[in-house]
């Protein structure tokens, strides 16, 4: 086999639809479209699930099924990199985060993330810490206490 008699696999190329030539294509004058209405129009046609003012089958059809939506507890993430903003020797809280605006909201507790370094030490206590989270703050010479 040589580069030259390379061709690809029978049925893997199609030539491109070219709308709009002529009457006798199948694709000529309104070029697949119909004639006027919504979909003819450019920028036209209706959302996915549209039903043309029909209330559409996923409102017709009951929910079902369990939600843990409702009942997850949501934690509010800190990497370590953000705790080298506190002095050393300081107990950092929830509330503390809060202050010095780390932290919008507090949601349902903190989990302290292990992304970057932290060069102080500190106490940290909080409602999750990740691995390596718990490892940077020791190797610091802190301390991880899940509340």
């Amino acid at each position: 086999m040589k580069l030259h008699e390379l061709s690809p696999a029978a049925g893997s190329k199609h030539t491109r639809k070219r709308l709009g030539r002529g009457i006798g294509s199948g694709t000529g004058k309104t070029s697949g479209k119909g004639h006027k209405g919504q979909n003819a129009r450019s920028g036209g046609g209706v959302r996915l699930g549209f039903e043309g003012g029909q209330t559409p089958l996923f409102r017709r059809l009951p929910k079902r099924g369990f939600n843990n939506s409702v009942f997850a507890t949501e934690l509010v993430e800190v990497n370590v990199s953000k705790l080298n903003k506190f002095e050393a020797g300081t107990v950092v809280t929830p509330e503390l985060l809060k202050e010095a605006k780390i932290v919008k909201s507090l949601k349902d507790g903190v989990k302290i993330l292990g992304n970057g370094d932290i060069t102080v030490a500190l106490t940290v206590q909080a409602n999750g810490f990740s691995k390596s989270a718990i490892e940077k703050i020791e190797a610091a010479g802190g301390k991880a206490e899940v509340i």
